[in-house]
């Protein structure tokens, strides 16, 4: 009988797990001992998901989508990292017109955080494409700085999917000095929607925020602190 191979034990796996399902009130068991031998089962392959998955390496994140919460869950990554102990670099490419309270509070709480906010705003705020993309140059040879440096375990480049979707950056060549960096083990996050279709396949891991309901659009409600800044 030919052996199982690592994808397809993967799979298998994958597989059981969700056909034993979450549990709760979802499971189909009246019976309590039932439900706990589901359980059981579903964490005896848990354990063996995670046992075989032992792989570690610098991952590339996107997060992108129309909907709110982009640089927010970039920055959640962030003081997750400097809770740990290591060094954050963020490093904003069309953003900076105001100070947000994220920036005031991870500044606050470690001296672990670099903070660049090297935009100046909105397209339509800084009506100057030759200065916008003087920006956006300038953000980036820092952020690859940053990237090469191996003291820093986390950089954000934030809203730089969008400087790639203005025509201010090649995705290209964002990719491509991504691959040729050695031994890299940092995890780079890039916000912003409009994440283009070479970014996204090239990421490690990709999550997409749908825009359901937002009270600028349907209620006409500026943004206001703690919220949007």
């Amino acid at each position: 009988m030919q052996e199982e191979s690592f994808s397809e034990k993967i799979f298998n796996l994958d597989s059981q797990a969700k056909e034993l399902g979450m549990g709760g009130k979802l499971s189909p068991e009246n019976d309590e001992s039932l439900y706990k031998k589901r359980m059981q089962q579903r964490k005896d392959i848990q354990a063996e998901r995670l046992q075989i998955r032992k792989t570690k390496k610098g991952l590339i994140i996107v997060f992108t989508g129309n909907g709110k919460g982009k640089t927010t869950a970039a920055l959640g990554m962030a003081l997750r990292t400097i809770g740990h102990g290591h060094k954050v670099a963020i490093i904003q490419f069309i953003k900076g017109g105001w100070t947000t309270g994220e920036q005031k509070a991870l500044k606050n709480l470690s001296s672990n955080i670099s903070w660049h906010s090297l935009g100046e705003g909105f397209t339509w705020e800084t009506q100057d494409r030759i200065r916008d993309e003087k920006l956006v140059q300038e953000a980036w040879q820092l952020a690859k700085k940053y990237i090469k440096n191996k003291s820093y375990k986390l950089i954000i480049l934030d809203e730089i999917n969008i400087a790639t979707k203005l025509g201010y950056l090649a995705s290209e060549e964002i990719i491509t000095f991504l691959k040729n960096v050695n031994n890299r083990e940092n995890h780079v996050v890039l916000t912003g929607r409009g994440a283009s279709d070479s970014i996204i396949d090239h990421a490690d891991l990709v999550t997409e925020m749908k825009l359901i309901r937002h009270p600028f659009k349907e209620q006409g409600i500026k943004a206001q602190k703690c919220v949007e800044f």
